[in-house]
């Protein structure tokens, strides 16, 4: 509203503070005015009087007397003159309300009788009798007589002067409040435009504009608050310019980062999520059986009592948790206002790889330590049978060397297999690649297992489909491959069984697959055939007389993907097994 707005208040207080003063000035110029005007007329008519003392004191005549006195005098007025004789003598007026003086007047009236008795002039305001009209009368005695001159009118004529001045005076004190107002306005608004700009200036940056600039107009106190808004402007867009940096710099930081974070206040409300936690978050609630929306973005009961927990210790918390059958650490640390906890940060990292490859290595010293133990003891128990000469024929001695010299061989092969396998992992492996014809490659590799095939009344099918004659790999580190796959399949397939090698060879990949009608691989142990010491004891039956040392899988694993290829596996329990792997030719 016009009221409430600066040009308002400003243009009031000065159209007041105006009216304020004119309003006192009208008074004390009516005042004086009214009493300048009361003097004037009474000293015109103590002049008159005083004229008609003097023409009385030099002149005998009475007509004289009376016709210059008609003329001297105020039309307005009346004249009257108590001559020594005891005579008084009226002039006329043009006034027709204006009464004549009688003696009783003059005698009742103590300060008239007093200008005839102490010849003392007076001036006076007095009502003149049987009429209620205000009249001034002055009046002065005539000297060396016993006379006096009396001059009076109505006040009619100072009230007809008085409301002349009135008019005069409040016109103009409109016109003064009119310019006055005039001005207001336009000084008003020539100081309050640079702050309604400024005004409008302020409500861009609040907008997010910071390029708004107020124009500087002058060089007073409102061009330096101008000057002060465009540098505050600047300052403005430079500090939230860098602080739009640092947040997208932190938020860049901690969306990258593979640990999840939550910036959480003391009420449990997730203020700041990265990816990572907010997966955590949705597990936890799927898991729960909870749903999760944006509005609600509580923490869990179970986590909001570690929130509790750092808040009323003032110290981090460490927790393991378990969501989803994944295994994740929390660390929780307070955020500080000065001294007062304003809420948390967690850290969740994901152990759950850590935790596997823990389990491996914990495995594989297990493994390592159960098939060495087997063949050492064999060792052991063999060679002490020879020292203390229990074997007692050469036959007899020559079985028992034979069987160390076995164990030898495995313990050997195994040594040989987890220093190929570390290499491999470590990413050491060098192939020798050569360009190769699969046909007649795959044929020489087939003819080695022909005879064990047989042996154990197991058909070996041999298929292809190829487009492509040749293929480029390293011959001997994928002979390792195929001659680990078909002995398994042949290994683990029960008489009357078979074993089919599929080879397809084109210009993009070479793809093998070899099928075996086995007893099959259960849907759980599936994941883990390619790990190291792997070994379907519990489903599959094993040839007793060739142990294997469950690495042969993992090596096959590392080869492929050494040839940036990958190999797979497909088996059902008492149906069969299938391993096929695929070598890309256009890398």
């Amino acid at each position: 509203m016009f009221w409430k707005s600066v040009v308002g208040k400003l243009a009031i207080t000065i159209l007041l503070l105006v009216s304020f003063v004119l309003l006192i000035l009208s008074i004390l110029l009516l005042e004086f005015f009214e009493n300048f005007h009361i003097e004037e007329a009474e000293k015109d008519m103590l002049q008159t009087a005083t004229k008609v003392s003097v023409l009385v004191e030099q002149n005998d005549d009475k007509s004289v007397i009376l016709e210059t006195t008609n003329r001297v005098k105020d039309p307005r007025s009346r004249v009257a003159i108590l001559f020594d004789d005891g005579e008084i003598w009226v002039s006329d007026s043009a006034d027709e309300n204006l009464s004549e003086l009688e003696r009783s007047w003059i005698e009742n009236e103590r300060d008239l009788t007093r200008v005839v008795t102490n010849n003392k002039e007076i001036r006076k305001q007095i009502i003149l009798p049987n009429t209620e009209m205000e009249a001034m009368i002055v009046g002065t005695p005539i000297d060396r007589s016993g006379g006096a001159i009396f001059v009076y009118q109505s006040l009619d004529v100072i009230d007809q002067t008085k409301a002349e001045t009135t008019k005069i005076i409040f016109l103009a004190a409109g016109i003064a409040i009119i310019l006055t107002t005039i001005f207001a306005f336009f000084l008003s608004t020539r100081i309050t435009s640079p702050l309604i700009k400024m005004r409008e200036a302020a409500f861009d940056l609040t907008r997010g504009e910071f390029n708004t600039k107020v124009p500087i107009l002058t060089h007073d106190e409102i061009g330096g608050l101008a000057l002060a808004f465009n540098r505050m402007g600047r300052q403005l867009k430079f500090h939230i310019n860098a602080l739009r940096q640092e947040k997208e710099q932190l938020s860049g930081i901690v969306s990258s980062m593979a640990d999840g974070v939550m910036t959480l206040n003391r009420n449990g409300d997730m203020i700041v999520t990265n990816p990572p936690a907010e997966r955590f978050i949705e597990d936890w609630y799927f898991e729960n059986n909870l749903k999760m929306n944006d509005e609600n973005r509580k923490l869990p009961s179970e986590l909001n009592e570690i929130l509790q927990e750092v808040i009323d210790g003032e110290k981090e918390a460490l927790h393991e948790l378990n969501v989803q059958g994944r295994s994740f650490v929390m660390l929780m640390t307070p955020l500080y206002d000065q001294s007062y906890v304003r809420g948390a940060v967690a850290v969740i990292r994901d152990m759950t790889e850590e935790r596997r490859l823990d389990k491996l290595r914990k495995d594989f010293i297990a493994n390592v330590s159960h098939e060495l133990r087997t063949p050492i003891s064999m060792l052991q128990g063999y060679s002490e049978a020879i020292v203390d000469n229990i074997a007692e024929s050469k036959e007899e001695k020559n079985e028992l060397a034979q069987i160390i010299h076995e164990e030898s061989l495995r313990m050997g092969r195994l040594v040989n297999e987890l220093l190929d396998l570390a290499r491999m992992e470590a990413g050491h492996i060098q192939l020798n690649k050569e360009t190769m014809e699969v046909e007649a490659y795959v044929q020489r590799i087939m003819k080695k297992f022909n005879g064990i095939a047989n042996d154990n009344q197991i058909e070996l099918v041999l298929t292809m489909d190829i487009t492509e004659p040749e293929a480029l790999f390293d011959p001997d580190r994928i002979e390792q491959v195929f001659t680990n796959l078909t002995d398994n399949a042949i290994r683990h397939t029960a008489e009357g069984g078979f074993v089919k090698v599929h080879i397809e060879c084109s210009k993009n990949e070479l793809h093998v697959a070899i099928e075996d009608s086995g007893s099959g691989i259960p849907e759980e142990d599936l994941p883990f055939v390619f790990e190291r010491f792997y070994k379907a004891d519990k489903s599959r039956t094993r040839n007793k007389e060739k142990k294997g040392t469950g690495l042969g899988l993992a090596i096959a694993r590392n080869i492929i993907d050494a040839h940036n290829g990958k190999i797979f596996v497909k088996s059902k329990v008492n149906q069969g097994t299938t391993f096929s792997f695929k070598i890309p030719q256009n890398y």
